[in-house]
């Protein structure tokens, strides 16, 4: 999650939709005083390399802590802090409405029949369940976080959702609107560990069945960006 004071923006992470590399590609534009949370310690080192920001100024302000916030600090003696994957809703609460209302804020959604096998072999459960069917049956499938993370009561919370089949669209879109003079290029490295094995069209892996169930579970994104299989 980043949010960015110099370009006036800020991105919400969501699962499986290249949120990592969209996150490193917008530290490469940031300023001193932005926020930029935490990403894994492989992926931090890839940023570094670049040149980029790494996580910085992602402790909570004490301005805006609550009554159960100060109580939490006493308690446990640890400052509140932006995350990684936080929601939109989450994020608005925490910084002053001028900032809110005034900045960009985008993020990107996924088909999810695609989503959902990267996520299968993201959580890396292939020997516990052997099969989609049985991954989905288990209740994991619908654990990959996105819909929550930029919608409030079901309604968006965001400016842009950005359709991750439209990247190059999308990275051009969100350059211009920055006011940047080149277009955002995400990065190229090794694929982090649990990265998809079966690189086959998701109508060639997933069963009718299979992807019946999928279709119940994320029919809110498929309602609102009218995905179709």
């Amino acid at each position: 999650m980043i949010i960015s004071h110099k370009h006036k923006f800020i991105f919400i992470k969501t699962e499986k939709t290249a949120g990592t590399s969209m996150e490193i590609a917008l530290s490469g534009i940031c300023g001193e005083e932005d926020i930029i949370t935490p990403i894994s310690p492989k992926d931090e080192v890839v940023r570094g390399d670049l040149g980029y920001k790494v996580a910085q100024n992602h402790h909570l302000p004490f301005s805006r802590y609550t009554r159960l916030d100060w109580v939490r600090l006493l308690v446990k003696q640890e400052r509140l802090r932006f995350y990684n994957h936080m929601p939109a809703s989450d994020i608005q609460e925490y910084i002053a409405p001028a900032i809110w209302d005034s900045y960009f804020k985008f993020c990107f959604e996924r088909n999810p029949w695609d989503k959902l096998i990267s996520w299968y072999y993201w959580v890396g459960d292939e020997k516990t369940y052997p099969t989609i069917k049985e991954f989905i049956v288990s209740g994991k499938a619908g654990q990959v976080r996105g819909f929550e993370l930029y919608t409030k009561g079901g309604i968006l919370a965001v400016d842009k959702v950005y359709q991750l089949e439209n990247k190059e669209a999308a990275l051009q879109d969100i350059s211009q609107r920055l006011g940047l003079k080149e277009v955002l290029q995400l990065p190229s490295y090794k694929a982090k560990s649990g990265a998809r094995k079966d690189k086959r069209p998701y109508r060639a892996i997933l069963t009718s069945e299979e992807a019946e169930l999928i279709s119940t579970i994320f029919a809110r994104e498929i309602r609102y960006f009218g995905y179709t299989y």
